[in-house]
């Protein structure tokens, strides 16, 4: 939830993984010209609205710093005047609970930084894009920090770990729906903001303290901890869309069968062997030692088997996908539903956003997407 709408400041600290660029990633060119009649955006090749508040505050904002940081010799000493076009693409769904958002606004504040040559903490900026954009401009594990000022001003985010830390963490995205949520995030979070007496207990009480253990874990590398602090994290969060009035419910009965199955592993095996989270949608994300990756994938296999393209059922990093023990299935109070899990991508911690080879450029050099997407 927020505290301040316009600011997108929130009402309690929070903390993320930023994943692999290999399999999930944004990627934006920005360009700027005197020649540019107008402000453009396309993503995936369709051309945008400009009107969008949040794009128009990121924008106003780089051109402010850039206003303020402009040296005394610059040559294009007017360039915040120029019109940009920005081009991005993403390779997963948008809309969907996968943080499009975080990855979109990270990758253009970026991007944008870049361009106009503004200095210092960026994550800020890309704050009031999105919210959980101020995580995704650093790498590795990484926590918001609320702040307390009314301007916003010391609400930004700090790098916990890097993502070279924990290398034997390894995550499992379990997407059961690619399609656009019926409640997005910021309304879902608004009307909790004003109607959940859970929200507000969660935000003093809970929260600061479980910040405390999950960094500590991280730190540590306790699965253990971190796992458990996850589980009831992802728990609660989503008992207070519940509280919500009218409810906000994201989850779906594919997510609740997710949950019984990592629950039924732990208990089978004795101890914390995987762990489950869920954004503002149903898709689940797993996060287990690299040693269970193969044991994990196994069973989601058996019990959310693909209903005809066997090859298209996991992707990103390979893994070898063995037979299922048959004690651990017969342990687990679930039924097999073929199709309910589309796909699986298979990743691990990544880094922050990278400069690209500019041969990768979006644009061609009239500025326009290329291969006539503008179309």
């Amino acid at each position: 939830g927020k505290r301040d709408e316009k600011l997108i400041l929130p009402v309690n600290s929070s903390l993320s993984v930023t994943l692999d660029q290999d399999q999930l990633r944004a990627k934006t060119t920005v360009a700027l010209s005197s020649s540019f009649s107008a402000d453009q955006m396309w993503l995936n090749g369709v051309e945008q609205p400009m009107n969008s508040e949040r794009l128009q505050n990121v924008l106003k904002e780089i051109r402010q710093q850039r206003r303020k940081q402009k040296a005394d010799n610059e040559t294009h000493s007017n360039i915040y005047d120029y019109h940009v076009h920005i081009c991005s693409e993403n390779n997963f769904p948008t809309a969907a609970g996968l943080a499009s958002s975080a990855a979109g606004f990270a990758c253009l504040v970026f991007s944008l930084s870049q361009l106009y040559g503004i200095e210092g903490d960026i994550s800020r900026i890309a704050r009031q894009g999105s919210g959980s954009a101020c995580r995704s401009v650093c790498g590795g594990f990484v926590a918001w920090d609320m702040g307390t000022l009314t301007d916003g001003s010391d609400s930004m985010a700090r790098e916990i770990a890097s993502h070279t830390h924990w290398p034997e963490l390894r995550v499992l995205i379990l997407v059961v729906s690619g399609k656009k949520k019926h409640t997005g995030s910021s309304e879902g979070m608004q009307n909790s903001v004003k109607t959940s007496e859970l929200l507000p207990y969660r935000a003093k009480h809970i929260i600061p303290k479980r910040m405390e253990m999950i960094t500590t874990a991280i730190l540590d590398k306790d699965f253990k901890t971190f796992a458990e602090e996850t589980i009831k994290e992802s728990n609660q969060m989503h008992a207070v869309c519940l509280d919500t009035y009218p409810p906000i419910c994201y989850q779906t009965d594919t997510s609740h069968d997710i949950m019984r199955i990592i629950h039924a592993i732990n208990k089978y095996y004795g101890e914390m062997k995987v762990c489950y989270t869920f954004d503002a949608g149903p898709n689940a994300c797993l996060y287990l030692p690299e040693s269970n990756v193969a044991m994990a994938l196994s069973v989601i296999r058996h019990f959310f088997p693909p209903l005809d393209n066997e090859d298209g059922f996991l992707h990103g990093i390979p893994v070898e996908i063995e037979k299922p023990e048959e004690n651990l299935i017969n342990s687990i109070p679930a039924e097999v539903s073929p199709g309910a899990v589309k796909y699986v991508i298979s990743t691990k911690v990544g880094q922050g956003p990278q400069v690209l080879d500019k041969s990768e450029s979006l644009l061609d050099n009239e500025g326009l997407p290329k291969q006539d997407t503008h179309k």
